[in-house]
């Protein structure tokens, strides 16, 4: 059979998009979309969605890794998917969709190419030896240091996800550099099993990581550069649990076609 696709961008973290709506496309083949993520044999991405008919949603956002297996949520996705339903005509400046996490709220703009996507709450912060450990709706490990343009984000951040406590069920791995008025963030993701250009859920881990060290209650609004490009977190923090978490950045289509599979 031949599968239409379309191609999203946020930040450099790429994606295959599928409306499976009325296609019916089982995707529950590791294989297969495994070797459409793959960079060489296939359309090549990050991960690969499918936008669905979801009762009391505007649509559901089924995701997978690079590697073919279902994954957790994926903020950048999240983000794309947004774009993706305006291009098809199934939203105009605001939805509610379904997600693996649950519900999720955005806007976009009228351009289609800018998405505010409103993430989980999150409730508590695991610190271990000084990093930390959280879920912003995909598992996240938060680790400080300096110079990171010459770190080796692949080996250090590969040798942290496959720790006995971690290799299970994996993790990804941010590690942040502190600018004063921005954040640097490098993202190691599972799955994917090597850096990426950026990680949606990953920059949200690192703001709220950081905003409990350095005890900012309050209304927070962090900037944040990573490989591919600027994102913003802002949220609520009060001390003990953050809410009102939105993640703000591009959602840019690359190109579309049909792929036989």
């Amino acid at each position: 059979m031949k599968l239409q696709f379309f191609k999203y961008q946020g930040a450099g973290n790429d994606f295959i998009l599928v409306d499976n709506r009325k296609t019916g496309f089982n995707h529950q083949q590791p294989k297969v979309l495994a070797a459409l993520c793959d960079r060489r044999f296939g359309i090549g991405a990050d991960g690969i969605m499918f936008l669905q008919t979801a009762e009391g949603f505007d649509f559901e956002m089924v995701y997978y890794n690079a590697d073919g297996n279902p994954s957790t949520m994926c903020g950048n996705g999240g983000r794309c998917i947004v774009g993706f339903a305006k291009f098809l005509g199934l939203i105009e400046k605001e939805t509610n969709f379904l997600a693996v996490d649950g519900w999720h709220y955005a806007k976009i703009s009228e351009a289609g190419d800018w998405v505010s996507l409103r993430m989980i709450d999150v409730k508590q912060i695991e610190e271990i030896d000084g990093d930390y450990v959280l879920n912003t709706g995909s598992p996240h490990y938060v680790k400080s240091t300096v110079d990171l343009s010459m770190k080796d984000v692949y080996s250090e951040g590969k040798a942290i996800r496959n720790q006995d406590n971690f290799k299970s069920e994996g993790i990804n791995v941010n590690f942040v550099e502190d600018f004063g008025d921005h954040l640097f963030v490098r993202t190691y993701e599972r799955g994917v099993e090597n850096e990426t250009f950026a990680c949606g859920t990953g920059v949200t881990a690192v703001a709220l990581a950081l905003a409990k060290r350095k005890n900012h209650t309050g209304e927070n609004n962090t900037r944040i550069k990573v490989l591919g490009g600027d994102l913003t977190i802002r949220f609520n923090y009060d001390g003990k649990a953050f809410n009102n978490i939105f993640l703000d950045g591009p959602a840019k289509y690359v190109f579309e076609g049909q792929i036989d599979i």
